[in-house]
């Protein structure tokens, strides 16, 4: 088998292949090749290798030998002259007002001639174009015109992706890319995101065409049912490069599985025998939920084991838990104080009967409002406690509610006058009995004294109790209005009040104007000062 060696030129879109002709060259080396344009240099991208005659169309070219240092210096003093020649080239094409768009310049590595590469929309008569060239260069002219995917790589430049542009950096035969590849991996068919600078579709599109197309061949079709433990799942996404599908509930939670982890049913695999086509997997088993790291699927599976009567428990660790399992040793020591207290003995002395479960008594006192009594200095080791304090426990127990918080009730304007006119008839019944039970010759003191009393005594007055007062009409009872009740009396206003009693009788007698205080400092257009009584001048 013929042995040959890749070569790369620089505005080839190719390698190709030489005869090395028992060279010693290896990959990296340049290599002075002999073409059909003439004498060229470039880079061998791969150690010589065997290929079989039935891939070669047409007798091996060879190399002449690999490049010393002075051919790497002409190599690059012919770079640097068709940078150069781009100026003129661009100024004779403006000249003689072509169409077209320069691109680059080679002069071959033999000098044989020079080659003008140039992209243009359709044909161009560039016979003119020629002739001033040669003169120019003094060397055979050849003109080139490529496409705009061949000068996007001449020309180079970097991508969406940030990346520098596939064709420059891997080169190599240019490939046709349809609008169906993008189709096939779920692109949007917007020409701006699906194009390259070019303006054509990207390169990158047929990379991953394959892969996409063999991930759709043996998955599942979008918005197909799953069988799940859980209940039935619409394959809602997929995930290519990872092999996933994307399912979503009935229930509305949305889970993740590898599609090689899913299998058939036996309904499947007969149809598919009948059908004469590939069997899709259609099921997801409860393994497969069990391995997903989901707190809502977990929880799911533990709500569905409990309707099977699984006993799962709460599904919380211990540390997890607000309930203790069992009372502490302080609440342990509290109850066994109470049932000394209540019941004269001890739940260990009574037949080892206990109260109930550490369990359901931590429930309770949980559920219930937890009270905390201040022991008192006076109260003995026994645990006896004071008659007061036990009186008073006992009347504060009374003005609660059964809740433990003490209730206050508002009464009313009628319930508040009975209860004053029956404090009024307290008075006078205690009043008299203590008249009566004084001796004849002794008396009580009272605030005030009156005449027929004895030197030094005091008597009671002679003025109506209240309750009198009130019943006769002379006495009317009366609260303070606050906001939001609608009741109370309205009191006079303060003027009203104030102003002497010939003035309010007097008649045609002419009222006071009183100016009103402004809450806030007045805005006006002079500085914001108070006006003068009466809206006159100051």
């Amino acid at each position: 088998m013929p042995v040959v060696v890749p070569v790369k030129f620089p505005y080839a879109s190719r390698d190709l292949w030489f005869d090395p002709c028992g060279l010693d060259i290896v990959q990296a080396d340049y290599a002075i090749c002999t073409t059909e344009r003439g004498t060229e240099i470039g880079l061998v991208t791969a150690d010589p290798f065997e290929v079989p005659a039935s891939e070669l169309s047409a007798p091996l070219k060879y190399v002449i030998r690999v490049a010393s240092d002075e051919d790497l210096d002409r190599a690059d003093d012919l770079a640097c002259a068709g940078e150069d020649a781009m100026e003129d080239f661009r100024r004779l094409v403006a000249k003689n007002g072509l169409d077209m768009k320069p691109v680059g310049v080679e002069f071959l590595f033999g000098g044989e001639k020079a080659v003008f590469y140039f992209a243009a929309e359709d044909r161009v008569d560039f016979r003119q174009l020629v002739k001033d060239l040669s003169a120019r260069f003094h060397v055979r002219v050849d003109m080139r015109q490529i496409g705009v995917r061949d000068e996007t790589r001449l020309v180079g430049g970097y991508a969406h992706c940030g990346q520098e542009l596939c064709c420059t950096r891997f080169g190599g035969q240019f490939e046709p890319v349809s609008i169906r590849m993008a189709k096939e991996q779920d692109l949007p068919l917007n020409s701006s995101k699906i194009s390259g600078m070019c303006g054509r579709l990207m390169c990158c599109l047929r990379y991953e065409f394959e892969a996409y197309k063999d991930f759709k061949g043996r998955a599942p079709k979008k918005k197909t049912l799953i069988d799940t433990p859980l209940g039935r799942a619409r394959i809602q996404e997929y995930d290519t490069p990872r092999e996933q599908l994307i399912l979503r509930l009935e229930s509305g939670k949305v889970f993740r599985v590898n599609l090689a982890d899913m299998t058939c049913s036996d309904a499947c695999v007969k149809r598919s025998r009948e059908q004469g086509c590939a069997c899709r997997p259609d099921t997801v088993t409860r393994d497969i939920l069990d391995r997903i790291e989901s707190p809502e699927i977990k929880l799911a599976l533990m709500e569905l084991d409990r309707e099977h009567g699984v006993d799962v428990g709460d599904g919380l660790d211990t540390s997890d838990r607000i309930i203790a399992s069992g009372p502490t040793p302080r609440r342990r020591r509290m109850r066994e104080e109470e049932a000394t207290k209540f019941h004269g003995t001890s739940p260990e002395s009574r037949g080892g009967r206990r109260r109930p479960s550490d369990n359901e008594g931590a429930a309770d006192e949980a559920s219930q409002p937890r009270r905390r009594r201040r022991r008192s200095a006076s109260e003995g080791a026994e645990g006896t406690r004071p008659a007061k304090d036990a009186a008073q426990e006992k009347r504060a127990a009374g003005e609660q509610g059964p809740g433990g918080r003490r209730r206050r009730r508002h009464l009313s304007a009628e319930e508040r006058d009975d209860a004053f006119r029956n404090a009024a008839a307290r008075e006078d019944s205690r009043e008299a009995k203590r008249s009566g039970d004084a001796a004849p010759g002794r008396s009580r003191r009272r605030h005030t004294t009156s005449p027929d009393a004895r030197p030094g005594r005091s008597v009671k007055p002679d003025v109506p109790s209240v309750a009198d007062q009130l019943a006769d009409g002379d006495v009317k009872v009366s609260r303070r209005r606050r906001p939001g009740d609608g009741g109370g009396a309205k009191q006079a206003p303060e003027r009203d009040r104030r102003a002497p009693q010939g003035e309010q009788d007097a008649p045609g007698a002419e009222k006071k104007r009183r100016r009103r205080r402004r809450r806030k400092p007045g805005s006006g257009e002079g500085g914001g000062a108070p006006a003068a009584p009466g809206g006159g001048e100051a």
